[in-house]
Protein backbone atom coordinates (compact mmCIF):
# COMPACT_ATOMS: atom_id res chain seq x y z
CA UNK A 1 0.00 0.00 0.00
CA UNK A 2 0.96 3.34 -0.47
CA UNK A 3 0.91 5.74 2.27
CA UNK A 4 0.09 9.27 2.09
CA UNK A 5 2.78 10.61 4.30
CA UNK A 6 4.93 13.66 4.81
CA UNK A 7 6.66 13.11 1.77
CA UNK A 8 6.78 14.62 -2.02
CA UNK A 9 2.98 14.28 -2.09
CA UNK A 10 2.09 15.97 1.02
CA UNK A 11 5.10 18.94 0.25
CA UNK A 12 3.83 19.43 -3.20
CA UNK A 13 0.24 20.47 -1.62
CA UNK A 14 2.07 23.45 -0.33
CA UNK A 15 4.47 24.14 -3.88
CA UNK A 16 6.31 27.20 -4.81
CA UNK A 17 2.91 28.81 -5.43
CA UNK A 18 2.11 28.93 -1.96
CA UNK A 19 -1.83 27.84 -1.10
CA UNK A 20 -2.67 26.38 -4.80
CA UNK A 21 -2.07 22.97 -3.65
CA UNK A 22 -1.50 20.48 -6.95
CA UNK A 23 -1.87 16.50 -5.39
CA UNK A 24 0.22 13.99 -6.84
CA UNK A 25 -1.80 10.97 -8.83
CA UNK A 26 -2.12 8.86 -5.46
CA UNK A 27 -3.74 12.52 -3.84
CA UNK A 28 -6.20 12.80 -6.82
CA UNK A 29 -7.52 9.41 -5.83
CA UNK A 30 -8.34 10.35 -2.67
CA UNK A 31 -9.95 13.71 -3.41
CA UNK A 32 -11.88 12.12 -6.35
CA UNK A 33 -13.01 9.29 -3.96
CA UNK A 34 -13.50 11.26 -1.02
CA UNK A 35 -15.91 13.81 -3.07
CA UNK A 36 -18.04 10.21 -4.80
CA UNK A 37 -18.65 9.29 -1.26
CA UNK A 38 -19.78 12.56 -0.41
CA UNK A 39 -22.02 13.09 -3.35
CA UNK A 40 -23.50 9.39 -3.09
CA UNK A 41 -24.58 9.97 0.56
CA UNK A 42 -26.09 13.50 0.04
CA UNK A 43 -28.14 11.84 -3.24
CA UNK A 44 -29.11 8.96 -1.22
CA UNK A 45 -31.19 12.12 0.87
CA UNK A 46 -32.39 13.77 -1.47
CA UNK A 47 -30.43 16.37 -2.38
CA UNK A 48 -29.67 17.91 -6.16
CA UNK A 49 -26.28 18.79 -7.56
CA UNK A 50 -25.29 21.79 -8.85
CA UNK A 51 -22.75 24.04 -9.89
CA UNK A 52 -22.40 28.34 -9.46
CA UNK A 53 -20.27 30.79 -11.09
CA UNK A 54 -17.26 31.48 -10.12
CA UNK A 55 -17.47 35.51 -10.49
CA UNK A 56 -19.79 37.31 -8.37
CA UNK A 57 -20.04 41.07 -8.27
CA UNK A 58 -17.83 42.19 -5.12
CA UNK A 59 -20.94 43.80 -3.39
CA UNK A 60 -22.74 40.88 -3.66
CA UNK A 61 -19.68 38.61 -1.94
CA UNK A 62 -18.98 42.01 0.86
CA UNK A 63 -22.49 42.29 1.31
CA UNK A 64 -23.13 40.01 4.94
CA UNK A 65 -20.05 41.24 6.55
CA UNK A 66 -16.82 39.91 4.94
CA UNK A 67 -13.65 41.87 4.38
CA UNK A 68 -12.61 42.54 0.58
CA UNK A 69 -9.38 41.81 1.28
CA UNK A 70 -10.35 37.90 1.33
CA UNK A 71 -11.81 38.39 -2.88
CA UNK A 72 -9.68 37.84 -5.77
CA UNK A 73 -10.73 41.06 -7.69
CA UNK A 74 -10.79 40.14 -11.87
CA UNK A 75 -9.90 43.22 -13.92
CA UNK A 76 -10.35 41.80 -17.31
CA UNK A 77 -13.79 41.03 -16.97
CA UNK A 78 -14.88 44.17 -15.65
CA UNK A 79 -13.80 46.73 -17.89
CA UNK A 80 -10.21 47.65 -19.57
CA UNK A 81 -8.45 50.93 -18.97
CA UNK A 82 -9.91 53.54 -18.80
CA UNK A 83 -13.43 52.32 -18.69
CA UNK A 84 -15.85 52.70 -15.55
CA UNK A 85 -15.87 49.22 -14.70
CA UNK A 86 -12.19 49.35 -13.96
CA UNK A 87 -12.93 52.33 -11.36
CA UNK A 88 -16.66 51.94 -9.91
CA UNK A 89 -16.51 49.97 -7.25
CA UNK A 90 -20.19 48.55 -8.04
CA UNK A 91 -18.98 46.96 -10.89
CA UNK A 92 -15.73 45.37 -9.37
CA UNK A 93 -16.27 41.23 -9.85
CA UNK A 94 -14.64 38.75 -7.80
CA UNK A 95 -13.77 35.16 -7.50
CA UNK A 96 -16.37 33.59 -5.28
CA UNK A 97 -14.55 32.97 -1.79
CA UNK A 98 -17.62 30.09 -0.30
CA UNK A 99 -20.15 28.54 -1.71
CA UNK A 100 -22.93 30.42 0.58
CA UNK A 101 -23.58 33.90 -0.83
CA UNK A 102 -23.43 32.95 -4.50
CA UNK A 103 -26.41 30.38 -3.81
CA UNK A 104 -28.36 32.64 -2.21
CA UNK A 105 -27.70 35.20 -5.06
CA UNK A 106 -28.70 31.10 -7.13
CA UNK A 107 -32.01 30.81 -5.08
CA UNK A 108 -33.14 34.38 -6.07
CA UNK A 109 -32.44 34.15 -9.82
CA UNK A 110 -34.07 30.97 -10.23
CA UNK A 111 -36.79 31.29 -7.27
CA UNK A 112 -39.68 30.53 -9.83
CA UNK A 113 -38.46 27.73 -10.99
CA UNK A 114 -37.11 25.72 -8.06
CA UNK A 115 -39.48 23.41 -6.00
CA UNK A 116 -39.83 24.51 -2.13
CA UNK A 117 -37.93 22.83 0.17
CA UNK A 118 -34.68 23.09 -1.76
CA UNK A 119 -32.45 20.66 -1.09
CA UNK A 120 -29.34 20.96 -2.77
CA UNK A 121 -25.34 19.58 -2.45
CA UNK A 122 -22.64 21.74 -4.34
CA UNK A 123 -19.02 20.30 -4.20
CA UNK A 124 -16.60 23.39 -6.07
CA UNK A 125 -13.36 24.98 -5.81
CA UNK A 126 -13.22 28.30 -4.30
CA UNK A 127 -10.92 31.20 -3.99
CA UNK A 128 -9.81 33.47 -0.78
CA UNK A 129 -7.11 35.59 -0.44
CA UNK A 130 -5.47 35.11 3.08
CA UNK A 131 -1.82 33.64 4.44
CA UNK A 132 -1.37 30.03 3.16
CA UNK A 133 -0.55 27.54 5.89
CA UNK A 134 -1.27 24.51 6.44
CA UNK A 135 -5.06 23.62 6.33
CA UNK A 136 -5.47 27.27 5.06
CA UNK A 137 -5.50 27.60 1.40
CA UNK A 138 -6.23 30.15 -1.72
CA UNK A 139 -7.65 27.59 -3.88
CA UNK A 140 -9.57 25.11 -1.82
CA UNK A 141 -12.64 22.52 -2.97
CA UNK A 142 -15.46 23.37 -0.26
CA UNK A 143 -18.61 20.61 -0.23
CA UNK A 144 -21.82 22.33 1.00
CA UNK A 145 -25.49 20.90 1.59
CA UNK A 146 -28.26 23.46 2.27
CA UNK A 147 -32.00 23.12 2.57
CA UNK A 148 -33.62 26.60 1.47
CA UNK A 149 -37.73 27.22 1.88
CA UNK A 150 -39.93 30.15 0.82
CA UNK A 151 -41.22 32.12 3.24
CA UNK A 152 -40.47 29.60 6.33
CA UNK A 153 -38.38 26.52 7.05
CA UNK A 154 -39.43 23.79 9.25
CA UNK A 155 -36.70 23.80 12.25
CA UNK A 156 -36.45 20.02 11.97
CA UNK A 157 -34.03 20.39 9.15
CA UNK A 158 -31.69 22.11 11.46
CA UNK A 159 -30.93 18.42 12.91
CA UNK A 160 -31.15 16.70 9.79
CA UNK A 161 -28.65 18.83 8.03
CA UNK A 162 -26.00 18.05 10.42
CA UNK A 163 -26.64 14.40 10.75
CA UNK A 164 -26.67 13.62 7.18
CA UNK A 165 -22.94 15.57 6.91
CA UNK A 166 -22.53 13.53 9.90
CA UNK A 167 -23.19 10.32 8.26
CA UNK A 168 -21.28 11.69 5.09
CA UNK A 169 -17.92 11.91 7.11
CA UNK A 170 -18.41 8.65 8.84
CA UNK A 171 -17.96 7.43 5.44
CA UNK A 172 -14.61 8.61 4.88
CA UNK A 173 -11.83 6.80 5.88
CA UNK A 174 -10.65 9.25 8.53
CA UNK A 175 -10.81 9.60 12.42
CA UNK A 176 -13.86 10.33 14.20
CA UNK A 177 -15.86 13.64 13.81
CA UNK A 178 -18.15 15.08 16.04
CA UNK A 179 -20.18 17.91 14.96
CA UNK A 180 -20.45 20.85 18.10
CA UNK A 181 -23.54 22.71 17.90
CA UNK A 182 -25.06 26.18 19.59
CA UNK A 183 -27.76 28.49 18.77
CA UNK A 184 -27.65 32.10 18.80
CA UNK A 185 -30.58 32.77 20.54
CA UNK A 186 -29.06 31.13 23.41
CA UNK A 187 -26.06 33.27 23.74
CA UNK A 188 -28.05 35.86 22.67
CA UNK A 189 -30.95 35.82 24.66
CA UNK A 190 -28.58 34.96 27.35
CA UNK A 191 -26.57 38.30 26.83
CA UNK A 192 -30.00 40.21 26.63
CA UNK A 193 -30.85 38.79 29.77
CA UNK A 194 -28.07 40.19 31.96
CA UNK A 195 -28.01 43.35 30.41
CA UNK A 196 -26.48 43.62 27.29
CA UNK A 197 -27.59 46.35 25.28
CA UNK A 198 -28.79 44.79 21.56
CA UNK A 199 -26.27 46.94 19.85
CA UNK A 200 -23.28 44.74 21.29
CA UNK A 201 -25.17 41.36 20.84
CA UNK A 202 -23.73 40.75 17.38
CA UNK A 203 -20.28 42.41 18.42
CA UNK A 204 -20.02 39.63 21.94
CA UNK A 205 -20.75 36.97 19.46
CA UNK A 206 -17.65 37.70 17.30
CA UNK A 207 -15.39 38.59 20.21
CA UNK A 208 -16.42 35.13 22.16
CA UNK A 209 -15.79 33.13 18.59
CA UNK A 210 -12.46 33.74 19.06
CA UNK A 211 -12.08 31.46 22.10
CA UNK A 212 -10.19 28.87 20.44
CA UNK A 213 -7.96 31.06 18.83
CA UNK A 214 -6.87 33.65 21.69
CA UNK A 215 -7.95 31.88 24.69
CA UNK A 216 -10.34 33.40 27.63
CA UNK A 217 -7.99 36.06 29.25
CA UNK A 218 -7.73 38.17 25.38
CA UNK A 219 -11.35 37.13 25.30
CA UNK A 220 -12.35 39.06 28.23
CA UNK A 221 -10.24 42.10 28.04
CA UNK A 222 -11.46 42.55 23.76
CA UNK A 223 -15.17 42.38 25.81
CA UNK A 224 -14.53 44.86 28.59
CA UNK A 225 -12.49 47.58 26.70
CA UNK A 226 -13.14 46.93 22.85
CA UNK A 227 -16.92 45.95 22.70
CA UNK A 228 -17.64 48.03 26.23
CA UNK A 229 -19.66 45.59 28.42
CA UNK A 230 -19.28 45.53 31.94
CA UNK A 231 -16.30 42.42 33.65
CA UNK A 232 -19.45 41.13 35.30
CA UNK A 233 -21.67 40.98 31.95
CA UNK A 234 -17.90 39.34 30.23
CA UNK A 235 -17.77 36.61 33.13
CA UNK A 236 -21.36 35.40 32.18
CA UNK A 237 -20.85 35.64 28.44
CA UNK A 238 -17.75 33.56 29.06
CA UNK A 239 -19.32 31.16 31.34
CA UNK A 240 -22.24 30.67 29.23
CA UNK A 241 -19.21 29.49 26.54
CA UNK A 242 -17.83 26.94 28.83
CA UNK A 243 -20.64 25.21 28.40
CA UNK A 244 -21.04 21.38 26.72
CA UNK A 245 -22.80 18.36 26.86
CA UNK A 246 -25.25 16.29 25.26
CA UNK A 247 -28.52 16.04 28.43
CA UNK A 248 -30.78 18.74 27.41
CA UNK A 249 -32.06 19.26 30.41
CA UNK A 250 -29.52 19.46 32.33
CA UNK A 251 -27.95 22.05 29.64
CA UNK A 252 -31.18 24.07 30.27
CA UNK A 253 -30.98 24.15 33.93
CA UNK A 254 -26.80 25.27 34.08
CA UNK A 255 -27.79 28.41 31.60
CA UNK A 256 -30.72 29.47 33.69
CA UNK A 257 -28.88 28.74 36.76
CA UNK A 258 -26.24 31.22 35.20
CA UNK A 259 -28.45 33.79 35.02
CA UNK A 260 -27.95 34.00 39.17
CA UNK A 261 -31.53 35.53 39.49
CA UNK A 262 -31.64 37.35 36.03
CA UNK A 263 -35.32 37.03 34.25
CA UNK A 264 -34.69 34.92 31.26
CA UNK A 265 -35.33 36.73 27.92
CA UNK A 266 -37.68 35.42 25.51
CA UNK A 267 -35.08 34.50 22.98
CA UNK A 268 -32.92 32.61 25.19
CA UNK A 269 -36.11 30.54 26.20
CA UNK A 270 -36.86 30.36 22.06
CA UNK A 271 -33.37 29.22 21.73
CA UNK A 272 -32.84 26.74 24.53
CA UNK A 273 -36.01 24.93 23.11
CA UNK A 274 -34.76 24.87 19.80
CA UNK A 275 -31.35 23.74 20.75
CA UNK A 276 -32.90 20.85 23.09
CA UNK A 277 -35.04 19.16 20.63
CA UNK A 278 -32.02 19.58 18.16
CA UNK A 279 -30.11 17.47 21.15
CA UNK A 280 -32.98 14.68 21.36
CA UNK A 281 -33.27 13.62 17.79
CA UNK A 282 -29.94 13.92 17.44
CA UNK A 283 -29.35 11.07 20.34
CA UNK A 284 -32.03 9.11 19.00
CA UNK A 285 -30.76 8.84 15.14
CA UNK A 286 -27.14 8.97 15.84
CA UNK A 287 -25.85 8.90 19.20
CA UNK A 288 -22.64 9.98 19.86
CA UNK A 289 -22.92 12.35 16.52
CA UNK A 290 -23.71 15.78 18.26
CA UNK A 291 -22.77 17.77 21.03
CA UNK A 292 -23.91 21.19 22.51
CA UNK A 293 -20.99 23.49 22.80
CA UNK A 294 -21.87 27.46 23.78
CA UNK A 295 -19.28 28.42 22.76
CA UNK A 296 -19.68 27.91 19.18
CA UNK A 297 -20.99 31.42 17.76
CA UNK A 298 -19.83 31.64 14.17
CA UNK A 299 -18.53 35.14 13.27
CA UNK A 300 -20.60 35.77 10.22
CA UNK A 301 -23.75 37.87 11.19
CA UNK A 302 -25.91 36.32 8.74
CA UNK A 303 -26.49 33.27 11.03
CA UNK A 304 -29.63 33.50 13.12
CA UNK A 305 -30.20 30.22 15.20
CA UNK A 306 -28.41 26.64 15.26
CA UNK A 307 -24.88 26.53 13.87
CA UNK A 308 -22.18 24.53 13.67
CA UNK A 309 -18.46 23.08 14.37
CA UNK A 310 -16.97 19.79 13.84
CA UNK A 311 -13.59 18.39 15.06
CA UNK A 312 -11.82 15.46 14.22
CA UNK A 313 -10.56 13.05 16.87
CA UNK A 314 -7.07 13.29 17.50
CA UNK A 315 -6.64 16.69 14.94
CA UNK A 316 -8.58 19.28 17.06
CA UNK A 317 -5.58 21.61 16.54
CA UNK A 318 -6.49 21.72 12.92
CA UNK A 319 -10.13 23.45 14.54
CA UNK A 320 -13.22 22.88 12.42
CA UNK A 321 -13.57 20.73 9.55
CA UNK A 322 -17.18 21.77 9.06
CA UNK A 323 -19.16 24.50 10.09
CA UNK A 324 -22.69 26.33 9.65
CA UNK A 325 -25.77 27.15 10.54
CA UNK A 326 -29.29 28.55 10.29
CA UNK A 327 -29.74 31.54 8.03
CA UNK A 328 -33.55 33.13 8.26
CA UNK A 329 -32.39 35.91 5.78
CA UNK A 330 -29.51 35.38 3.54
CA UNK A 331 -31.62 35.39 0.62
CA UNK A 332 -34.24 37.71 0.09
CA UNK A 333 -35.78 39.35 -3.41
CA UNK A 334 -37.39 42.26 -1.54
CA UNK A 335 -40.80 40.57 -1.93
CA UNK A 336 -39.95 36.69 -0.78
CA UNK A 337 -37.39 35.50 1.89
CA UNK A 338 -35.60 32.18 1.87
CA UNK A 339 -34.79 30.70 4.85
CA UNK A 340 -32.16 27.96 4.95
CA UNK A 341 -29.79 26.03 7.08
CA UNK A 342 -26.59 24.77 5.57
CA UNK A 343 -23.36 22.98 6.66
CA UNK A 344 -19.40 23.09 4.50
CA UNK A 345 -16.74 21.07 4.39
CA UNK A 346 -13.06 22.43 3.45
CA UNK A 347 -12.20 19.27 1.47
CA UNK A 348 -8.82 20.50 0.80
CA UNK A 349 -8.09 21.33 4.17
CA UNK A 350 -9.40 17.93 5.42
CA UNK A 351 -7.23 16.13 2.58
CA UNK A 352 -4.49 18.26 3.77
CA UNK A 353 -3.93 16.92 7.02
CA UNK A 354 -4.92 13.00 6.52
CA UNK A 355 -2.80 13.30 3.67
CA UNK A 356 0.03 14.94 5.48
CA UNK A 357 0.05 12.67 8.47
CA UNK A 358 -0.24 9.82 6.96
CA UNK A 359 -3.58 8.81 8.45
CA UNK A 360 -4.67 7.09 5.21
CA UNK A 361 -2.66 4.20 2.62
CA UNK A 362 -3.91 3.88 -0.69
CA UNK A 363 -3.49 0.53 -2.33
CA UNK A 364 -2.55 2.04 -5.95
CA UNK A 365 -1.67 5.56 -7.32
CA UNK A 366 -3.81 4.55 -10.66
CA UNK A 367 -7.07 3.28 -11.65
CA UNK A 368 -5.42 0.43 -13.64
CA UNK A 369 -6.38 -3.71 -12.58
CA UNK A 370 -4.64 -4.92 -15.14
CA UNK A 371 -1.77 -4.35 -17.54
CA UNK A 372 -1.42 -6.06 -20.59
CA UNK A 373 1.92 -7.56 -21.78
CA UNK A 374 3.03 -7.31 -25.31
CA UNK A 375 4.32 -10.85 -26.58
CA UNK A 376 6.15 -8.58 -29.51
CA UNK A 377 5.29 -5.53 -31.49
CA UNK A 378 3.90 -7.51 -34.32
CA UNK A 379 1.34 -8.81 -32.15
CA UNK A 380 0.70 -6.05 -29.86
CA UNK A 381 -2.81 -5.90 -31.64
CA UNK A 382 -3.77 -8.90 -29.58
CA UNK A 383 -3.02 -7.10 -26.28
CA UNK A 384 -5.02 -4.54 -27.72
CA UNK A 385 -7.81 -6.64 -27.81
CA UNK A 386 -7.74 -8.27 -24.47
CA UNK A 387 -7.47 -4.74 -23.07
CA UNK A 388 -10.69 -3.68 -25.20
CA UNK A 389 -12.54 -6.89 -23.65
CA UNK A 390 -11.44 -6.21 -20.19
CA UNK A 391 -12.74 -2.39 -20.41
CA UNK A 392 -15.79 -3.65 -22.24
CA UNK A 393 -16.61 -5.27 -18.42
CA UNK A 394 -15.79 -2.37 -16.43
CA UNK A 395 -12.19 -3.81 -15.76
CA UNK A 396 -9.51 -0.74 -16.17
CA UNK A 397 -6.78 -2.46 -18.25
CA UNK A 398 -3.51 -0.84 -19.31
CA UNK A 399 -1.13 -2.44 -22.17
CA UNK A 400 2.68 -2.74 -22.04
CA UNK A 401 4.30 0.24 -23.70
CA UNK A 402 7.31 -1.89 -24.70
CA UNK A 403 7.63 -5.20 -25.91
CA UNK A 404 10.02 -5.72 -23.21
CA UNK A 405 10.82 -8.76 -21.51
CA UNK A 406 8.19 -10.34 -19.38
CA UNK A 407 10.34 -9.51 -16.39
CA UNK A 408 10.77 -5.63 -17.03
CA UNK A 409 6.92 -6.05 -17.74
CA UNK A 410 6.03 -7.22 -14.51
CA UNK A 411 8.45 -4.61 -12.45
CA UNK A 412 6.60 -2.09 -14.82
CA UNK A 413 2.99 -2.93 -13.37
CA UNK A 414 4.66 -3.44 -9.30
CA UNK A 415 5.68 0.44 -9.42
CA UNK A 416 2.60 1.97 -10.25
CA UNK A 417 1.05 -0.44 -8.08
CA UNK A 418 -0.95 -2.86 -10.63
CA UNK A 419 -2.01 -5.79 -9.28
CA UNK A 420 -2.71 -8.29 -12.16
CA UNK A 421 -0.29 -8.90 -15.43
CA UNK A 422 -2.05 -10.70 -18.18
CA UNK A 423 -0.13 -12.69 -20.56
CA UNK A 424 -1.44 -13.10 -23.83
CA UNK A 425 -1.17 -16.79 -25.13
CA UNK A 426 0.81 -17.79 -27.65
CA UNK A 427 -0.35 -20.11 -30.87
CA UNK A 428 -3.14 -22.62 -29.17
CA UNK A 429 -2.06 -21.39 -25.56
CA UNK A 430 -4.24 -20.66 -23.74
CA UNK A 431 -4.05 -16.28 -22.26
CA UNK A 432 -2.80 -16.42 -18.49
CA UNK A 433 -3.32 -13.66 -15.70
CA UNK A 434 -0.57 -13.09 -12.95
CA UNK A 435 -1.33 -11.60 -9.42
CA UNK A 436 1.97 -10.54 -8.85
CA UNK A 437 1.54 -9.71 -5.23
CA UNK A 438 1.17 -13.86 -4.58
CA UNK A 439 2.69 -15.14 -7.63
CA UNK A 440 -0.22 -17.04 -8.54
CA UNK A 441 -0.59 -17.19 -12.21
CA UNK A 442 -3.66 -18.96 -13.90
CA UNK A 443 -5.29 -19.58 -17.23
CA UNK A 444 -7.88 -17.04 -18.22
CA UNK A 445 -10.18 -15.41 -20.58
CA UNK A 446 -10.82 -11.65 -21.27
CA UNK A 447 -14.72 -12.48 -21.69
CA UNK A 448 -15.31 -14.38 -18.16
CA UNK A 449 -12.08 -13.12 -15.61
CA UNK A 450 -12.83 -11.25 -12.84
CA UNK A 451 -10.82 -10.19 -9.95
CA UNK A 452 -11.56 -12.40 -6.90
CA UNK A 453 -11.97 -9.44 -4.84
CA UNK A 454 -13.67 -6.49 -5.97
CA UNK A 455 -11.30 -4.34 -4.04
CA UNK A 456 -9.27 -5.04 -6.72
CA UNK A 457 -11.06 -3.32 -9.19
CA UNK A 458 -10.02 0.39 -8.45
CA UNK A 459 -7.46 2.17 -6.09
CA UNK A 460 -8.76 1.55 -2.29
CA UNK A 461 -8.09 4.08 0.48
CA UNK A 462 -8.18 2.78 3.72
CA UNK A 463 -7.04 3.94 7.57
CA UNK A 464 -3.64 3.61 8.01
CA UNK A 465 -2.96 0.77 10.53
CA UNK A 466 -0.12 2.45 12.22
CA UNK A 467 -0.04 6.30 11.04
CA UNK A 468 2.91 7.07 13.12
CA UNK A 469 5.31 4.37 10.90
CA UNK A 470 3.22 6.45 7.79
CA UNK A 471 4.44 9.39 8.98
CA UNK A 472 7.70 8.55 8.67
CA UNK A 473 7.34 6.52 5.38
Amino acid sequence: MTPMAHSAQARQALSSLSGFPEWLPAGRVVEQQFIDILRRTFELHGFSGIQTRAVEPLTELTRKGESSKEVYLLSRLQGGPGEAGEADPAKQLGLHFDLTVPFARYVIDNAGILHFPFKRYQIQKVWRGERPQEGRFREFYQVDIDVVGDGSLPLHYDVEVPLIMHEALSALPIPAITIHVSNRKVAQGFYQSVGIEDDRLVEVLRVVDKLDKIGTDAVAVELVETVGITRAQAEAALGLATMTGTDPDQLRARVLSALDGAEPSALLLAGLDELESLLRVAARRRPGAIVADLKIARGLDYYTGTVYESFMAGHEDLGSVCSGGRYDSLASNGKRTFPGVGISIGLSRLLSRVMGAGLIEVTRAVPTAVLVAVTDEEHRAVSDAVADALRERGIAADVAPTAAKFGKQIRFADKRGIPFVWFPGAGTESDSVKDIRSGEQIDADPATWSPASEADLAPQILLAADPSSAAGA
